[in-house]
């Protein structure tokens, strides 16, 4: 490995905003980092749909800059094999890119699910911290990011349990991020909103059909009528690419000084500032409701609105920042 290339470290690699990161670092034009994925086991799974997008998407970069590891963030086992296999197990930038997500009603999902998001979304980002972090503190250098949610900044219904797993994980890395600070070791969490990948629109597919046993008729018409369709309109409206959140994890390592909170999407700035600006929590609760039972047959001219919204805000914010 060339003198001054970063090695990055990311977990959840097989598609969308894994890939993504992994293929766009990899392909730096300056060659500034090395990127180690996390992966199945290439020698029994060498003719998966997986590698063949893998390979195929990592070009010439896959041997020289980009390299597969096995790895399962849901077992401490693996975790410590991942890493003491990487030299001297230095890793400047660790990405904590892997999840799961679920949606339906709470009464119809089972404690299993429940824990089986929490194992991936929370534990799994705790495991990966333990394992780096000690030798980051030790070299008083490193970088860990997290690729969140908007939804661990504020709940949306029938996201109840991802999101809770995505409030945890915010609230691990906010005490974090003001211990390392000592080590100057930084944390960053990326923040998207809707993402247009093959895993939300698999997970979406899947919960329209599902049966949800245990929920009542009530609440399923209106899981169905309202939430799905609304759904379908903000990825339609707002959702961003992989590339786009890429872009903007890229820009977080390479800034001198990393911002903790990073909002892919301003379009959504105005809906997390809806939580802020009421000590009480109602304007945001009351604001998700309508949206949610009152606006989902227009909710294309909802958009619009958060948009006009977004836009304006920014001007407001960039012309403060002239003024300043």
């Amino acid at each position: 490995m060339p003198e001054g290339q970063r090695v990055v470290l990311i977990t959840g690699c097989s598609s969308g905003i894994g890939l993504a990161i992994a293929v766009m670092l990899a392909r730096d034009e300056m060659k500034r980092y090395y990127g180690k994925s996390r992966s199945i086991n290439r020698s029994t799974h060498s003719s998966s749909k997986f590698l063949l997008k893998y390979f195929e998407a990592a070009g010439d970069a896959y041997g020289k800059t980009l390299s597969l590891l096995t790895l399962d963030v849901c077992s401490d086992e693996s975790v410590k094999q991942c890493v003491d296999s990487i030299k001297d197990r230095h890793i400047d930038i660790l990405i904590n890119n892997a999840g799961v997500g679920l949606v339906g009603p709470v009464e119809a999902l089972s404690l299993d699910e429940m824990k089986q998001v929490f194992e991936t979304n929370f534990y799994g980002v705790v495991r990966m911290i333990k394992e780096v972090m000690p030798d980051m503190k030790s070299r008083r250098s490193g970088h860990i990011i997290v690729i969140s949610s908007v939804l661990g900044l504020h709940g949306v219904a029938f996201n109840d349990v991802y999101s809770a797993s995505k409030f945890a994980t915010e609230g691990l890395c906010e005490g974090l991020a003001i211990q390392l600070m000592n080590f100057n070791v930084n944390v960053s969490m990326i923040e998207p909103g809707p993402v247009n990948t093959e895993f939300e629109m698999k997970l979406m597919t899947e919960v329209s059909k599902k049966e949800f046993v245990g929920a009542d008729p009530e609440t399923l018409d209106h899981f169905r009528t309202c939430y799905l369709p609304t759904q379908v309109n903000l990825f339609q409206g707002l959702g961003q690419t992989p590339e786009d959140i890429a872009r903007c994890t890229k820009k977080v390592i390479e800034s001198p000084q990393p911002p903790f909170r990073n909002l892919t999407n301003p379009l959504y700035t105005p809906i997390v500032a809806l939580k802020y600006a009421d000590e009480t929590g109602s304007l945001s609760v009351h604001t998700f409701y309508h949206m949610l039972y009152n606006l989902g047959g227009v909710m294309h001219v909802t958009v619009r609105i958060m948009k006009f919204l977004s836009f304006g805000w920014l001007r407001r914010r960039d012309n403060e920042k002239l003024i300043l």
